[in-house]
């Protein structure tokens, strides 16, 4: 019997996938528990018609993604804090910092979490941040530390 499954299940197929398995192990097991649905002509066209809607959204994602991209580039973040000899700070600047900077001078949301800081900024001058917008999109910030 051909099946439709609505969730990942071991050994036999993933969410969204279209596969063959044993009739009584459908209709005993994966159609009463909801895993899967009967490949009937409308499911199918319904999993088409929801991987069509995925891809559109996907795309959409990636392309607000780039958007928002070109405007990191473009963006010269400052931040000022208190430093010592040598122009080592008192402190560090971590990503939620630059987030925070970002969210209330240009107005762009980035999560702190996208923000890939190997570990805080410690010195003074301009550091290159690349931050992780999406999965194949990555903009790289230049933040400027000067003294307080």
């Amino acid at each position: 019997m051909k099946v439709i499954f609505q969730q990942d299940v071991k050994g036999k197929g993933k969410k969204g996938e279209v596969a063959e398995v044993a009739e009584g192990y459908a209709r005993n097991f994966l159609l009463p528990k909801g895993l899967a649905v009967e490949a009937s002509s409308g499911n199918l066209n319904a999993l088409k018609n929801q991987k069509r809607r995925e891809e559109e959204q996907q795309k959409k994602e990636l392309a607000e993604a780039r958007k928002l991209a070109e405007k990191l580039e473009e963006v010269d973040l400052s931040l000022e804090a208190k430093s010592g000899e040598g122009g080592r700070l008192f402190g560090s600047i971590t990503s939620k910092q630059i987030s925070q900077q970002l969210k209330e001078v240009h107005g762009l949301k980035v999560d702190k979490k996208k923000i890939q800081l190997n570990e805080p900024i410690r010195t003074l001058g301009v550091t290159k941040v690349p931050i992780k917008i999406h999965p194949k999109v990555t903009a790289t910030l230049s933040v400027h530390v000067r003294e307080k």
